[in-house]
């Protein structure tokens, strides 16, 4: 039997060498295959490496720890195994660490605390074990595993995420918004109920309506709250549609789903957090 394998995504080099040296300790066959310092790079490298275990820090540059499992559970291909067993590691406050045991999400606080440390490799070992035992079995449990976990991430997200609760004043009526191609100065106002999808883009929100292109620069996680969850819905990190607009969804062969807008040419990615919006599919 090969020794298991992990990647550990930290952006500070010091507490990433002292959690390769607790994991050492409390867990010798491990072996490291890669150390990142960033969320991006996280989830490309365990892409292609396709380690047992993943450590990610919650808060790094770019994207998060969070943004960045949520990333990896989007674009794991389920034929390629399942997905790894995950940890995060965090200086959250008691508020997220009862987040994470309420999605039943491994934690290791930092600093890293050799015996919570061996509690979660303990976890990780049993869901590995457990893995092993499964691997005969069909793709389709795969899947709901790898679906577990979404749901785990997608309800983890929303936990954490600041600002959940909309404004005393209610959900935005209106966007403020600068449309695509005018001058620096022009500023008009978008009743939401015209807006066909949002969607992050560099340092802007795209507005999309049927009439046409709007951006804003208000990041998008500090959009959403202020945005009636009834109206509008998060399909992708970076995408939100509103709801009654839908016109198709569909599966393509690789299983991913992809929805059209009524008076909109764009097909929008359905990310795999969001996918039991349409579980007809």
């Amino acid at each position: 039997m090969n020794a298991p394998t992990a990647l550990i995504a930290e952006d500070e080099p010091l507490l990433a060498a002292a959690l390769k040296a607790e994991l050492a300790r409390a867990w010798p066959e491990l072996q490291i295959v890669a150390s990142v310092g960033d969320g991006a790079s996280a989830v490309e490298q365990a892409l292609a490496l396709k380690p047992d275990a993943l450590f990610f820090d919650i808060r790094m540059p770019g994207m998060s720890g969070l943004d960045a499992a949520a990333e990896l559970a989007d674009a794991w291909d389920e034929a390629a195994g399942p997905f790894p067993a995950l940890a995060f590691v965090t200086a959250y406050d008691q508020y997220a660490v009862q987040a994470f045991e309420t999605q039943a999400v491994d934690y290791v606080l930092k600093p890293v605390q050799p015996g919570r440390l061996e509690k979660t490799v303990q976890k990780m070992r049993l869901a590995l074990a457990s893995q092993a035992r499964e691997a005969t079995e069909t793709i389709a449990n795969d899947a709901s595993g790898l679906n577990a976990t979404a749901d785990q991430l997608r309800h983890l997200l929303a936990a954490l995420q600041p600002g959940a609760a909309p404004a005393l004043q209610g959900y935005l009526r209106q966007l403020q918004v600068s449309p695509a191609g005018a001058g620096a100065g022009t500023i008009r106002m978008v009743p939401v109920g015209d807006v066909l999808f949002l969607q992050a883009a560099d340092k802007y929100v795209r507005v999309v309506t049927s009439a046409g292109e709007h951006l804003v620069r208000t990041p998008l996680k500090d959009l959403l709250p202020q945005l009636d969850p009834q109206q509008f819905w998060q399909i992708h990190r970076g995408t939100v549609v509103r709801a009654d607009a839908t016109d198709t969804v569909q599966r393509d062969d690789a299983g991913k789903l992809h929805l059209t807008l009524r008076g909109c040419p764009d097909q929008l990615a359905v990310s795999r957090l969001y996918a039991h919006l349409f579980k007809a599919l």
